[in-house]
């Protein structure tokens, strides 16, 4: 009979293997934003999030997507999580909430995609 040992190091890059398989490292993010009407706001000032240090020393990455609702004059009213790594997916979240957008006539809401890459 034979026991199979796994090293933490090999568990770690299975789940990390199966992440990307599931489709969580997609399409780069993106500098503008649509909304669910096709129209653009521009981002004015944009926060970076924190990548986690152990997470990005474990090479664990990918694509978070954030549902954001802004307000006509360019501030966050709520994020929401849609998909992702929910440790990433905070430190997104956390930083998305800080941004300013372009002034616009109405409400918006839209998805952003957030990158980590843990090769950068």
């Amino acid at each position: 009979m034979t026991i199979f040992h796994f090293k933490p190091q090999r568990i770690v890059l299975l789940v990390s293997v199966v992440l990307v398989w599931l489709g969580l490292a997609a399409t780069p993010a993106m500098s503008q934003t649509h909304d669910h009407n096709g129209a653009e706001r521009k981002v004015v000032t944009r926060v970076e999030p924190d990548y986690p240090e152990t997470l990005k020393r474990l090479y664990i990455g990918g694509i978070v997507r954030v549902e954001v609702v802004v307000t006509s004059a360019g501030t966050v009213e709520s994020t929401q999580l849609l998909g992702g790594n929910p440790i990433l997916g905070q430190s997104a979240m956390k930083a998305v909430k800080q941004w300013k957008f372009a002034p616009a006539g109405s409400k918006s809401t839209f998805v952003v995609p957030l990158t980590f890459d843990p090769h950068q």
